[in-house]
């Protein structure tokens, strides 16, 4: 069954056909950085590189190992590594918005599962670090539950906006509550 995400229905099966029309009205640029990236993964991409520094040390006698020889190698491995830094960046960013995606689908397609920190992304550095020592704790409270030393009620505050994180499953326990609020601009907030 289907879940609901923020009110409405996950749009997997658009989003496919979406993805595909737009596949061919991708800019060159998009094109071109995406065909660099995946040539520079692979391993024509390494033996060329390995080529280009035999050649510049074979050539080093012919030149007398001078500066200009020096300065070839090293201005090439420089403008390399520059554009390198934008491929491997787009790389990770692709991947990143995929994983999330999936993630996004799978939290979407279970049922029971809690869609509170789908959109976490989405946060700043700050609410994703609060949120961080926020679930460092309900690790703590679960770990304390489990070994008898507090009360099952115990992280629970109760409230109409809250969502129950997924504690073990076949502990068949409901987890500690994890209370979100919205802010002014529309983004969730765990407190």
């Amino acid at each position: 069954m289907k879940r609901e995400v923020s009110g409405r229905r996950a749009p997997a099966a658009k989003e496919e056909k979406t993805s595909s029309a737009n596949h061919g009205h991708e800019t060159f640029l998009e094109r071109f950085s995406g065909f660099s990236m995946r040539w520079a993964g692979s391993s024509w991409a390494f033996g060329v590189a390995v080529a280009i520094i035999v050649v510049w040390g074979v050539t080093g006698p012919l030149f007398h190992y001078s500066d200009s020889w020096q300065l070839v190698i090293n201005t090439g491995t420089t403008i390399v590594t520059f554009l390198m830094v934008f491929l491997i960046q787009r790389a990770q960013n692709k991947e990143s918005k995929a994983i999330q995606l999936k993630l996004n689908e799978i939290v979407a397609a279970m049922e029971g599962a809690s869609n509170q920190l789908i959109d976490v992304e989405d946060l700043s550095e700050a609410e994703i670090d609060e949120l961080h020592r926020h679930y460092a704790e309900l690790v703590k409270l679960v770990a304390k539950r489990r070994t008898g030393r507090e009360a099952p009620d115990a992280a629970a505050d109760g409230g109409a906006d809250e969502a129950a994180a997924p504690d073990s499953p076949a502990a068949g326990r409901p987890g500690p509550r994890v209370r979100v609020r919205r802010r002014r601009d529309g983004k969730r907030v765990a407190s």
